[in-house]
């Protein structure tokens, strides 16, 4: 095999760091006319001594974390702050749960009117508001894009004219000069609203910290941010200590990028777009070929990826093309001769170009196509080891907090606890432990307004606040009011059920659920606030039977119109997540609260795929999430009935959307049921706990619902 060309580092290194120090100092001084400032200058000081005080004198504070135009996954967060508790999450808001437009960079209007409707309703209201601070680094992020337009220039200077990175859209971004202006206009305002730029990295490692059964520890908690891309660079480490964090290290790169490495990969060759692409092809790769030693991808492909000293990560520019055009030819001949031609852009979602585990039997390329995905998979998961590997080697730790997007690389992130197991702390660290991990509930950039405000709240010397249970606090719960006006059409047919505010009113309506999905429904929950981040938890969810084997088929094909390569997630209470699926040690901080969120995969023992075939994946995985009483009483409910109807107390959970956003309000609920003719009912909770049942009416409607809902009646007499 003929060595591969290297090449490391930009072509033109001195003009892209005289770029990058020149725009960096313009654009301080002119976004702070324009109302923007540094989280370290005069004015963000200014607001922290005043919030600073204001806690010391037993006032009550709010901050608000604003994910800003031109940076994917907009939205609002609101943090309510005390001397005695710390900071407590109000809401964080994504504007695409609102708008229906996924991962969106518009303007966060409707995220931001529900934040105001959720002050209002606290007897507040903007005017209460101590703080908005931003998710970004402005200053910092748009020269360090001048930085990367130059670094390969001329080619680079295309970068300038077109999409960079998921991240970026550089024409929305020109909104953020005029967002004070806006601000301070829609809310009444007769001037600007002042805007306090927050680090990227810092927010996402705050957030994530603060948020984990670590932030109490006596020892060092090492703290990885692995991401698409930051404001300075793309993975950023650091180290918790006595309450503080301090970062060790920053790669001051956009594409020495784990995340940038997946994301073009998988699009260019799974066919679909940026942010749609990942998820599917981390499940693709369960289908290929996931042995390093038989791959026949993998030993040529990881020269892609240059592991370094010192923990680095940097892209071979010799195979790799994308830190010049990484829409249009992402690859240089090398990578092509490996991988074949990446997909154009105008080829992705085309059915023809698409990857589809349904077509291994009958396309010659499907089975070289999986096996590409899992020799990328394979890549990027070394990348990862060999980054973690320098950290707790640096940081002498066992704790690891791993957010970014990157951590949402589920499979991934089994892999460190795998790898970091007592052998290696043996000979890394000469001690008898293990990796002990937490990955946040929202670890990717809806996360990081929570990281802003929560990080700001700090620096003004308020405490660290609870760590987080669960992930529901996306919008307002619905009312019944909004419920009932959502009900009311020709082509919906709907009951009222019962009321979940008591305890027997919960396990009737928890019963019934099970009842339907015991005898193959397939239905969906809708109740309170909506979960934030990309996993639906059991308020925005679609649930179904475990243990049919044709459950799979049946929701991709007739619920949710998706691809077969996307696995379907096992939601159980603990005792059954113990029983059927192999949890680590190193994930069982705070009762193995990391498996709460769906970030975390986890091998099934011998006897699950027999049980509960439709939650296990083709490689022998299950992406659980555990359900706790306490934080989602009906849930955990449903889950004991199942238990005592089809004999496991574990449910399919997959987000109750159909090629969009998660469903927010209760008009996107019933256009959900409209789409999806394979949904058999939808189970909506109001805000006073009654309970409705929805399913299609007038000539589409089964039968199956009023069925089942007439013999259960029936059997409870």
């Amino acid at each position: 095999m003929r060595k591969p060309d290297i090449r490391t580092g930009p072509r033109h290194p001195h003009l892209a760091a005289a770029g990058y120090e020149i725009t960096r100092r313009l654009s301080e001084s002119a976004l702070a006319k324009r109302g923007l400032h540094k989280a370290n200058g005069a004015f963000a000081q200014r607001t922290i001594a005043s919030i600073r005080e204001k806690l010391q004198r037993g006032e009550t504070v709010y901050i608000a974390g604003l994910a800003c135009p031109g940076t994917h996954n907009t939205g609002v967060a609101l943090v309510e702050i005390t001397q005695k508790d710390g900071p407590r999450l109000i809401v964080n808001n994504e504007e695409e749960r609102f708008s229906g437009n996924k991962h969106t960079n518009e303007f966060p209007q409707h995220a931001l009117d529900d934040m105001r409707k959720v002050l209002q309703r606290m007897g507040r209201d903007i005017g209460d508001i101590a703080a908005f601070v931003t998710t970004w680094d402005y200053p910092a992020l748009l020269a360090m894009l001048i930085r990367t337009s130059l670094e390969e220039a001329p080619a680079s200077l295309k970068l300038l004219r077109a999409p960079i990175a998921p991240a970026i859209n550089l024409r929305q971004l020109d909104q953020v000069r005029r967002l004070s202006h806006r601000l301070g206009r829609m809310y009444g305002l007769d001037k600007q609203l002042p805007l306090i730029c927050m680090p990227h990295h810092d927010n996402h490692a705050w957030y994530s910290f603060t948020a984990s059964p670590f932030a109490d520890a006596r020892e060092r908690v090492a703290i990885a941010v692995l991401d698409g891309t930051g404001d300075v660079g793309s993975i950023s480490l650091y180290v918790a200590e006595n309450g503080e964090m301090k970062q060790l290290y920053c790669n001051e790169s956009l594409f020495d990028s784990l995340g940038a490495f997946y994301t073009v990969i998988s699009s260019s060759q799974g066919g679909w777009t940026w942010l749609s692409s990942e998820g599917r092809y981390m499940g693709a790769a369960a289908w290929g070929d996931m042995n390093r030693a038989t791959n026949p991808y993998y030993q040529r492909l990881k020269a892609v990826l240059q592991l370094g000293p010192n923990g680095s990560v940097q892209l071979n520019r010799a195979m790799a093309n994308w830190y010049a055009d990484p829409a249009d030819n992402p690859y240089r001949q090398p990578l092509i001769d490996i991988l074949g031609p990446p997909l154009r852009p105008d080829q992705l979602w085309n059915p023809d170009a698409v990857l589809r585990v349904e077509d291994i039997n009958h396309r010659p390329d499907t089975k070289d196509r999986v096996d590409k995905a899992a020799a990328t998979q394979l890549v990027f998961e070394d990348a990862m080891i060999h980054v973690i590997d320098h950290l707790l080697r640096t940081t002498g730790t066992d704790r690891l907090v791993l957010t970014g997007g990157v951590a949402l690389n589920a499979l991934g992130n089994m892999r460190l606890l795998e790898h970091f197991d007592e052998a290696w702390f043996e000979r890394a660290q000469q001690r008898k432990t293990r990796l002990h991990m937490w990955v946040p509930p929202v670890p990717g950039d809806p996360g990081v307004p929570i990281g802003a405000a929560w990080l700001f709240a700090h620096m003004a010397g308020a405490p660290r606040g609870a760590p987080l249970s669960h992930a529901f606090y996306c919008g307002l719960p619905p009312s019944n009011a909004g419920i009932t006006a959502a009900l009311q059409a020709d082509d919906i047919a709907s009951t009222e059920i019962g009321n979940v505010a008591t305890s027997e009113g919960r396990d009737a309506v928890a019963d019934l659920m099970a009842s339907m999905v015991a005898q193959g429904g397939v239905i969906a929950i809708y109740q309170g606030a909506a979960e934030t981040g990309p996993r639906a938890l059991g308020h925005r969810s679609i649930l179904a039977n475990p243990c049919d084997p044709e459950v799979r088929e049946r929701l991709n094909e007739r619920v949710k119109y998706r691809e077969a390569i996307r696995p379907l997630a096992p939601m159980a209470t603990l005792q059954a997540a113990r029983d059927y699926f192999e949890l680590e040690d190193g994930a069982s901080d705070a009762d193995y609260n990391a498996y709460n969120y769906m970030v975390l995969t986890a091998h099934s023992k011998p006897e699950a795929r027999a049980k509960i075939p439709a939650v296990v994946h083709a490689d022998g995985t299950g992406r659980v999430q555990i359900v706790r009483e306490a934080d989602d009483p009906l849930t955990y409910a449903y889950l004991k009935a199942l238990g005592r109807h089809i004999g496991v107390e574990m449910s399919v959970n997959t987000s109750f959307n159909v090629a969009g956003p998660i469903a927010q309000t209760p008009a996107q609920a019933m256009n959900t049921l409209r789409r999806s003719k394979g949904l058999d009912a939808v189970v909506l909770v109001a805000d006073d706990g009654t309970a409705y049942a929805a399913w299609h009416g007038g000539e589409r409607d089964s039968g199956r619902f009023s069925g089942w809902y007439a013999a259960w009646k029936q059997a409870r007499g």
